[in-house]
C-alpha cells in the first residue's frame, strides 16, 4: 500500500509516459490527492486494469530513464583498455596494466593504466585489490583503498604489492586493481574547528577488540 502522494504522482506520471510508448489511450482521470488523509491503495490488478502494464514493464521503464552519472575517460596509451562493468550490479570495473613488470619476492611497483579520469562534482576514484587476484595469485594494492581525488587528472597508476616468495610478472593487459566510484565531501567545504573536549557518547573510547574477535 501507497500512501505517499508525492510517490503516487510520480507512479502516475510514468505509467502515463509508458501509456504513450505502448500506444495506449488514456481515458483514466488523474488519482485525486486533494483528500491528503485517505490512504490511496495502488494494487497489481488495479494498475493492470487501469493502465493495462505490468509492474515488471513499468519497473524496467523506470529503472532505464534513471538518470546516470558521465565520467570522461582520456586514453593516453593505445593499449589502455576502457573501463567497463561486467555485471549492471557491480560496484567495481578493473584496471589493466599496460606494460610487462617483474615484481621482486615481497616487492612493490607502479604500475601503468594508461587511463586518466574527469570525474564529475562530488565524486572520487578510489582503487581496490581484486579478491581473485589476492587469492589466487597474492597480489593485492598496497595502499588499498588508493583515492583519486577529484581534482587530480593525470594518469592512474596503481601500487601493487607482492606477497608470494618468488618472484611475479605483470604482463600487458593483465587485470590489476578494480576501480569504485565514491560519493566524498570535499575539504573546502568542511569547517575544522578545535574544541576544549569531545563529548562521549555510547562506544566512548572502546575501540580494537572492544566487540569481540
Amino acid at each position: 500500500m501507497i500512501t505517499d502522494k508525492e510517490s503516487i504522482r510520480q507512479i502516475e506520471d510514468a505509467l502515463k509516459e509508458l501509456q504513450k510508448r505502448l500506444g495506449i489511450e488514456d481515458d483514466e482521470e488523474d488519482l485525486d490527492y486533494s483528500t491528503s488523509d485517505d490512504e490511496i491503495e495502488l494494487s497489481y490488478d488495479n494498475i493492470r486494469q487501469n493502465y493495462g502494464v505490468d509492474l515488471d514493464e513499468l519497473e524496467k521503464m523506470m529503472t532505464e530513464n534513471t538518470s546516470k552519472v558521465a565520467v570522461k575517460i582520456n586514453k593516453i596509451h593505445p593499449d589502455a583498455i576502457l573501463p567497463k562493468y561486467n555485471y549492471g550490479t557491480d560496484s567495481g570495473f578493473d584496471f589493466h596494466a599496460t606494460e610487462d613488470v617483474e615484481l621482486e619476492p615481497f616487492g612493490r611497483a607502479l604500475i601503468p593504466t594508461g587511463l586518466r579520469f574527469d570525474l564529475p562534482p562530488s565524486l572520487e576514484l578510489q582503487v581496490r585489490s581484486k579478491s581473485g587476484l589476492a587469492i589466487k595469485d597474492g597480489l593485492m594494492v598496497l595502499n588499498s583503498p588508493g583515492t583519486v581525488d577529484n581534482g587530480y587528472t593525470g594518469e592512474v597508476k596503481i601500487i601493487i604489492f607482492n606477497t608470494n616468495q618468488k618472484p611475479y610478472k605483470i604482463t600487458k593487459g593483465m587485470k590489476i586493481a578494480q576501480g569504485v566510484f565514491a560519493h566524498v565531501i570535499y575539504g573546502d567545504t568542511m569547517i575544522l574547528t578545535e574544541v576544549d573536549n569531545i563529548e562521549e557518547k555510547d562506544r566512548n573510547a572502546n575501540g580494537f577488540g572492544s566487540t569481540g574477535r
